[in-house]
């Protein structure tokens, strides 16, 4: 795949998002699809939560343009060489992105919500996206999973739309977290010539780019539950559509240690919470971002560090991929000291805020006052 076809699907979902994206936010203002401040609530005005909308538009424009030169110009096949499974994660997109519509605009439970991310991951196993063999952990060679991959699949693909789910705490962090995971996939998927991995991802860190010029710090539209779910779906199955179709990459820890700061983030709050005995899916103020900014960074800064962070990792997990064994654990030791360390500077694994027990009386230690802007913004409480 040439890098001037990357280049083009980067730009068409750049500039659609780029020009949806105030149109969202006009429609959202007028048909009041906002989030509305009030006492409990820090930021002013009223703020769309649909942005998910543009980014959706904006990737499926650079796929359109791309099908359609595959058809009638003779281009060379990118996404028409998937054949079923193109159609199958396409399908399963849809649905994710529906039912995160359907949540920003009515909050959805989180029983009907995590059936519908199952049914969007049904779709797409079932047109044979799954993982059905991993690298070795301690040697060379492969692992048949058989049955068992279907599941491992599931998790995969509802953890991932999940994970930058609840990392998208404050503005710009999940496009751009995500942009960074999907800029590590394409480069991989070039690498390992799998066109059809290179062409999703290059649309979706198009649609990214595109997103944060309106979703950067200080935000005038939120992408909502539509733009995070979607966002981390289009990573899982880009990552299943090449880099675990690469015999030489094929380590499950490659993609997990790409996307590894907000799988980080989400397993020391299950730990946490589970520590200090709350329930899992309680919201709390003890997130990455929270913490940083708790250290008196503000919105920018926070963001910045965590990008850093995030590109650090990306850039282990590509360079793990072909590394010998000793290597290889060598790295996973480094950079598990690594997040070892940030957990402890951050304390993560202590208890936090709940923001639905705090009142007036309460003393608020520093980011509290950003932490109630961002649960102004989600009032589902998925952050």
């Amino acid at each position: 795949m040439s890098v001037e076809r990357i280049a083009m699907l980067v730009g068409i979902a750049a500039v659609v998002t780029f020009a949806l994206t105030p149109l969202v936010r006009a429609a959202s203002l007028r048909f009041g699809l906002v989030d509305t401040p009030d006492g409990r609530k820090v930021h002013t005005g009223e703020i769309s939560r649909l942005g998910g909308i543009a980014l959706f538009a904006g990737f499926g424009a650079a796929l359109a343009v791309q099908y359609v030169g595959e058809t009638y110009f003779g281009w060379r096949a990118l996404v028409a060489v998937g054949g079923a499974q193109v159609v199958g994660v396409l399908a399963g997109l849809g649905i994710i992105f529906i039912v995160g519509v359907l949540d920003d605009i009515m909050t959805l439970e989180p029983g009907p919500k995590l059936i519908g991310q199952i049914v969007a991951a049904m779709v797409a196993i079932g047109s044979g996206v799954r993982i059905d063999f991993i690298g070795h952990p301690f040697g060379s060679g492969l692992i048949a999973l058989g049955l068992a991959g279907i599941p491992l699949t599931l998790v995969y693909f509802v953890g991932f739309a999940n994970v930058i789910n609840l990392i998208d705490g404050l503005d710009g962090l999940a496009a751009g977290v995500t942009a960074i995971a999907a800029t590590t996939f394409l480069v991989l998927a070039m690498q390992s010539n799998q066109p059809v991995a290179a062409a999703f991802a290059a649309a979706l860190i198009g649609a990214c780019v595109g997103f944060l010029r309106y979703n950067f710090n200080p935000a005038s539209i939120f992408m909502g539950d539509s733009g995070a779910m979607f966002l981390g779906f289009t990573l899982a199955s880009i990552s299943l559509l090449g880099v675990m179709k690469s015999v030489a990459a094929i380590a499950l820890a490659v993609p997990l240690l790409i996307i590894g700061v907000p799988i980080f983030d989400t397993a020391s709050a299950i730990i946490r919470r589970i520590r200090h005995k709350r329930p899992i899916q309680e919201a709390d103020k003890g997130h990455i971002h929270h913490r940083l900014l708790g250290r008196g960074f503000d919105q920018r800064q926070t963001v910045l560090i965590i990008y850093v962070w995030s590109a650090a990792l990306a850039v282990g997990g590509y360079a793990v991929r072909h590394a010998p064994v000793s290597l290889k654990l060598v790295a996973f030791a480094v950079l598990a000291g690594l997040s070892a360390f940030m957990a402890s500077w951050l304390g993560l694994f202590e208890a936090a805020h709940h923001h639905h027990e705090a009142d007036d009386d309460e003393p608020h230690e520093a980011g509290d006052e950003a932490f109630d802007e961002r649960v102004a913004r989600h009032p589902d409480g998925d952050i």
